[in-house]
């Protein structure tokens, strides 16, 4: 697998100045998706390739920095040289370099030229060493875990924590290329039937259940047939697992059913999807709400929309009980990583303890709303414990005994295994799911 490849009219070393940019903006704290909404259009495709490469590789290409220039350079010229680094790395097992080493080098020597001119001499020797010695500070700079698994060291020790046995598995699936996974509309059609009509445009996919579809390359969503008129969505396998698990083989018609961090409307649209519901679609983030919207209106459905937190139901809720809760809770997202992997270095490890009380306050302001015999289904893109089966241990004794049920359907902690069967062949993002029943 190789990144692609830019248009003819935008040249590299345009790229590697914009992918510098971002390197920079998510060492400052800012997210790869904002950075990148900033970049002219015709270079934003090419630029996010660049950069997923590069953020996937960073930990490694900074330790390489550091062992042949000991100081650290000015903070942009610094960006480029680790993206270029980076971008020179040697490919992992049947992936092949996007570009060959001579290009590279000099397209990141004239982007020094174009911004730090006075930078371009120290790249240029930098970039040449390394590629002359590649193999030998590869070694050394993986000595190192950081260098050797791209992920924060907290990261590593927390995985190391709460998995023993799968951690280096674990960051290891984090660096890979994430496949492109679709969720056919229940409404419209199935999983088979799609496959054949992918089949027939020339593009290999396959059925992992009745409505889940993956690519056997990921492709623009303008190129999937029926997309435009809301007969497929784009959603990982392991998001899918959310709306079936609520909606369970009980749960009537018209119930009334709160997804309480709706957007960007994934879950609420695959609920609608399945299921005739009376449903209340909240987030805190009113722009982020419109997102839902959007997905809704392609989609054909329609749900109530409404602005609020989740902690605070005093001050969007209207005192009907519902029958069933989705929580989807802010976390971490460090079971998404591969898919967005600006997120290992923007995390910081006391954003974990702090999301875990969000998501504790969550839990307990929205307990109270549930009308009995109803359920409520907790959720978190997350590997972490702390996020998961940790936070519903706590959120158990804080109930006490019989106040309520846990359900075995539900999987618990998700992890992207490559020997994971039970979770379509291991192309699932991590996850964790706890259904819980109130007598």
């Amino acid at each position: 697998m190789t990144s692609p490849s830019p248009p003819p009219s935008i040249a590299l070393s345009h790229l590697l100045q914009h992918t510098a940019d971002m390197v920079q903006g998510v060492r400052e704290g800012r997210s790869l998706t904002d950075l990148l909404a900033r970049v002219p259009a015709n270079a934003r495709a090419g630029t996010q390739a660049l950069s997923f490469e590069v953020l996937r590789r960073l930990g490694g290409a900074q330790a390489v920095r550091s062992l042949v220039a000991s100081k650290a350079p000015p903070p942009a010229v610094d960006a480029l040289l680790v993206s270029a680094i980076a971008l020179l790395w040697p490919p992992a097992p049947g992936e092949r370099a996007a570009y060959p080493d001579h290009t590279l080098v000099d397209q990141a020597v004239h982007a020094a030229h174009q911004r730090t001119p006075a930078a371009a001499a120290f790249i240029n020797a930098v970039l040449r060493r390394f590629v002359r010695e590649r193999d030998a500070l590869v070694t050394q700079a993986e000595r190192q875990p950081v260098g050797a698994y791209n992920h924060p060291l907290w990261w590593i020790e927390r995985l190391q924590h709460d998995w023993p046995a799968h951690w280096q598995t674990l960051l290891r699936e984090a660096n890979r290329h994430p496949p492109m996974t679709l969720r056919v509309n229940a409404r419209r059609g199935t999983a088979v039937a799609y496959v054949q009509r992918l089949a027939a445009l020339g593009h290999a996919a396959q059925a992992t259940a009745s409505h889940t579809v993956v690519l056997a390359q990921p492709c623009p969503v303008t190129l999937l047939p029926g997309f435009a008129e809301g007969e497929v969505s784009v959603q990982d396998a392991a998001a899918q697992r959310a709306a079936p698990l609520l909606i369970g083989d009980a749960l009537p018609a018209q119930a009334h059913v709160l997804d309480a961090c709706a957007a960007p409307g994934g879950k609420a649209a695959h609920l609608l999807e399945l299921a005739e519901l009376d449903l209340l679609a909240l987030d805190s983030d009113p722009q982020r709400l419109s997102r839902v919207q959007d997905a809704l209106k392609r989609l054909h459905l329609a749900a109530t929309l409404k602005a609020g937190d989740a902690r605070q139901p005093a001050t969007w809720w209207d005192g009907r009980l519902f029958d069933a809760i989705l929580l989807d809770a802010p976390c971490s997202a460090s079971g998404i990583v591969r898919r967005h992997p600006d997120i290992r270095w923007l995390r910081r490890p006391d954003d974990i303890a702090a999301l875990a009380r969000i998501q504790a306050q969550m839990l307990d302001a929205l307990w109270p709303l549930l009308a009995p015999g109803g359920r409520l289904l907790y959720a978190t893109c997350s590997v972490f414990k702390a996020e998961g089966q940790q936070q519903i241990d706590a959120f158990l004794q804080r109930l006490g005994p019989g106040a309520a049920r846990l359900d075995p359907a539900a999987p618990g902690h998700l992890l992207p295994l490559p020997d994971n069967a039970s979770v379509a062949a291991a192309i699932a993002d991590g996850f964790f799911y706890a259904l819980i029943h109130k007598p």
